[in-house]
C-alpha cells in the first residue's frame, strides 16, 4: 500500500470539477487495486486555492448551514462571506460531500492538504 502525493493547481478550475476530482484520489478509484472497503487512497495537495472559479450565481445564493444543537441556533453563511474569509473552507466542504459517508471518510479527509 503505497500512498502517492498528487499535487493540484486550482487556478481557473472550477469548484465542482475540481471537488470531483479530489474525491477520486483520496478514495483511491484511480488505482488498479480499488476495493471499496478499504482506505487505499492518496494524499492530495491543493495549490493557489484562492483562485478557484465559481459558475453562475453560487457565491450570492449557495449557503452553508450549521446548527449548534441549541433551540434558535441555526447558523448560515453565504458562500461569498466563507469564500472571501478562507476560500480552503469552501473547497474543504466541497470534497466532503463528495466522500462516501463511511468510516473512513475522516481518514480520507486528513490526507487533504493546502500550500
Amino acid at each position: 500500500m503505497s500512498v502517492k502525493t498528487h499535487t493540484i493547481d486550482a487556478t481557473g478550475k472550477s469548484l465542482g470539477r475540481l471537488a470531483s476530482e479530489i474525491s477520486r484520489l483520496l478514495i483511491g478509484k484511480h488505482k488498479v487495486t480499488y476495493a471499496m472497503h478499504l482506505d487505499d487512497g492518496d494524499a492530495v495537495t491543493v495549490e493557489n486555492v484562492e483562485k478557484i472559479k465559481i459558475t453562475g450565481k453560487k457565491l450570492q445564493q449557495k449557503t452553508y448551514k450549521h446548527h449548534t444543537r441549541y433551540l434558535g441556533h441555526l447558523k448560515t453563511v453565504r458562500m461569498d462571506a466563507l469564500f472571501a474569509k478562507d476560500p480552503k473552507q469552501v473547497l474543504i466542504k466541497a470534497v466532503y460531500s463528495m466522500l462516501p459517508e463511511t468510516k473512513h471518510r475522516r481518514a480520507l479527509m486528513a490526507r487533504l492538504r493546502f500550500e
